[in-house]
């Protein structure tokens, strides 16, 4: 999705969809992967949840919406459709630590998960000017997708050309997940980030 060119962070870049834990969150028994369902649904509309029938719907995705518009809480509003938030379906694949010296600074939790059947992308007004489903490979050589330097890195890992359930079980299969966390580095042309 691409960030509005006046956004504090990444403007008018190409970025995934997240954000910041919120109090909400940690009563979930994952405060990172339920932010992570949160985010991905308030930012694109998609909703990695799933009740006794199945997976969340459109219809599903629509009544959610429209409950948090009212004012309820991304839970109640999970609740009141009887949906759970499917964190099975995040797999756990890059984390990253912005460098020390800079004033802001990020511990970014990267998953992959699929899109759910049956949903469509609904990208929320005002945090997001555009969006696409782009494969990596070409994402990192179209000029018309401007990447920030973290992006564009861990699009680099995983593009592979393999199929997306070998990359997710391949994500799955790694045991503990490693910090990266760049260094801002002078050279004789300016500072540079190396990880």
């Amino acid at each position: 999705m691409r960030r509005p060119g006046g956004a504090d962070f990444a403007p008018g870049a190409y970025v995934f969809p997240g954000g910041t834990v919120h109090r909400e969150d940690s009563g979930s028994g994952d405060e990172i992967r339920m932010a992570a369902v949160r985010e991905l649904f308030e930012e694109v509309g998609v909703l990695l949840a799933r009740s006794s029938r199945g997976f969340a719907v459109q219809d599903d995705c629509d009544s959610v919406r429209e409950a948090v518009g009212g004012g309820a809480t991304f839970n109640a509003a999970l609740e009141g459709r009887n949906l759970e938030p499917a964190f099975d379906e995040l797999a756990l694949f890059a984390r990253w630590v912005t460098p020390s010296p800079m004033s802001r600074r990020y511990d970014a939790r990267f998953f992959f998960a699929r899109c759910p059947e049956r949903q469509s992308v609904e990208p929320q007004e005002g945090e997001v000017t555009d969006w696409l489903w782009i494969t990596p490979e070409q994402a990192l050589v179209d000029d018309r997708v401007t990447l920030v330097y973290a992006t564009r890195a861990v699009l680099e890992s995983f593009a592979t050309n393999d199929a997306a359930t070998d990359v997710i079980r391949r994500a799955r299969a790694v045991g503990e997940v490693p910090i990266i966390e760049p260094r801002m580095v002078q050279t004789e042309s300016g500072w540079t980030i190396e990880h």
